[in-house]
């Protein structure tokens, strides 16, 4: 009597970003045979020039304002100067040893993902790789593209990400006029930085490098900063953004920016100019789509060169999934993440549980930082879902007050009828910490009275979030 065995699933993945290491982990789990193609490191753009070096040097920031404003606290620092009268030290920043440290950690984080998917047994392959149909994946493994692996799959998982966009106008030059991935090469702060686009990319950097001592022009095309954000919210960082020294230019649009030497030119379409020594450009990005066979093999993609994919990462081909920055879905590191878990799990018949879109934090590490999760209150403004509003500032709340903490609030929406929590809005310092709680309670539909049954530490800034459910008490 003959046996016959099922084939190991073979899985290739493209792009070693959270949503490709993600999809390599969890089909070692699942015990497929997994490769990963990788051209710059495990990690990808997210760990090595994006998110772990940009929130580093954010953090850095935070410490610098941490000394600055430790004054309001009653905690003064002096040096002896002559005749040992007391004199007030400037607070310095060593760019250089800050970039270094920052690349330093992207480094080790990648080296240590990298490690994981070894010890998974998952294959790793360096190199440019392109689709070859759609079961298989050819990978250039040497410089100037002489040799080739071809690797078949029964499944592809394309994670390519994204790259900044770059306008014919402004070409960055990777000294004075910038994109976020070229500013970890700076040695000193710059004397006077222009950030044009107000978005999430731009509002941090204008932020941090502010913080850090730089003189900083932010150049917005839209009537306030990070137009797509709570209103509220955006309104509390422009506001903190002047009264730190930043000089804010609302429906502004940059035509080009040009080099002059040793300083940058910023020409508005309205003829006037802005010199600054050095220019970041954070105007969004494109998908890294472009030459990888990917029409060729039948995937569908969008106008912008996104791959189109459904709720469980799959593509318009049925065994070829995408996840992260490259497709329509939400561009964060942890949805890339949830993607790719969730596409190799639907791949080889495992329980899945699509992520929902209302249910995803998000989170914009200015300071104070936003984080958002559900319905927005425009929506229900807009009627697009019957809920109400409950804003509570931060000025109330004890701990807020003993840490000097001026600016921010927590905004709660809930269901008009049923009282469930459905959304809202922190603008807090670790606002990215404290909106878990939130996040929880839109995912499982708690309602306003049994988000407020739960006992916060007294004092802290969580207990705006239950003082605020307390406030919405629905009577019945």
């Amino acid at each position: 009597m003959a046996y016959e065995f099922e084939r190991t699933q073979r899985i290739a993945v493209l792009g070693g970003g959270p949503g490709g290491y993600e999809a390599a982990l969890a089909g070692a789990q699942l015990g497929a045979e997994v490769t990963l193609i990788e051209r710059a490191g495990v990690g990808g753009s997210a760990v090595l020039t994006d998110v772990v070096p940009s929130k580093s040097l954010i953090a850095t920031a935070e410490a610098s304002n941490a000394v600055k404003e430790a004054a309001d606290l009653g905690v003064q620092f002096y040096a002896k100067g002559s005749a040992d009268k007391p004199v007030k030290p400037d607070v310095a920043i060593n760019l250089a040893a800050v970039n270094k440290r920052l690349l330093g950690l992207a480094a080790q984080q990648s080296e240590d993902m990298r490690g994981n998917l070894i010890e998974a047994g998952v294959h790793l392959v360096q190199g440019e790789g392109r689709l070859d149909g759609p079961n298989a994946i050819i990978v250039s493994t040497a410089k100037g593209g002489t040799d080739f692996d071809r690797i078949e799959a029964d499944t592809l998982v394309i994670s390519v990400g994204a790259s900044p966009r770059v306008l014919p106008s402004a070409v960055p030059d990777g000294e004075r006029i910038l994109t976020w991935t070229q500013l970890y090469h700076l040695q000193q702060v710059p004397e006077h930085l222009i950030v044009v686009g107000s978005g999430v990319t731009g509002a941090e950097f204008a932020s941090a490098y502010r913080a850090l001592g730089a003189k900083v022009t932010l150049i917005s095309s839209r009537d306030q900063v990070l137009p797509g954000e709570d209103a509220d919210a955006a309104s509390v960082i422009e506001k903190v953004f002047k009264r730190n020294g930043m000089k804010v230019m609302n429906k502004s649009r940059a035509e080009s920016v040009v080099r002059d030497g040793d300083t940058v030119v910023a020409t508005l379409t309205d003829g006037r100019e802005v010199r600054g020594s050095h220019c970041l450009m954070a105007v969004g990005s494109v998908p890294n789509t472009v030459d990888l066979g990917l029409e060729e093999a039948g995937v569908q993609l969008a106008e912008s060169g996104h791959i189109r994919v459904n709720r469980v990462a799959r593509t318009s081909m049925p065994n070829i999934y995408a996840a992260g920055d490259c497709t329509t879905f939400l561009p964060l590191a942890s949805v890339a993440s949830m993607q790719g878990r969730t596409a190799v799990f639907h791949a080889m018949g495992d329980i899945v549980n699509p992520p929902e879109l209302r249910n995803i934090t998000s989170n914009i590490f200015t300071q104070p930082e936003i984080a958002t999760v559900g319905w927005t209150e425009k929506e229900i403004e807009e009627g697009v879902v019957p809920g109400v509003v409950y804003k509570l500032p931060l000025a109330s709340n004890p701990r807020a007050k003993m840490m000097g903490i001026r600016d921010g609030f927590v905004k709660l929406f809930a269901s008009s009828g049923s009282g469930a929590i459905i959304g809202g809005v922190i603008v807090a310092p670790k606002a990215s910490e404290l909106v878990f709680p939130m996040t929880l309670a839109v995912e499982h539909r708690l309602t306003v009275d049994q988000f407020a049954e739960a006992f916060p530490v007294y004092p802290s800034l969580s207990g705006s979030l239950t003082d605020a459910a307390r406030a919405m008490h629905i009577v019945r």
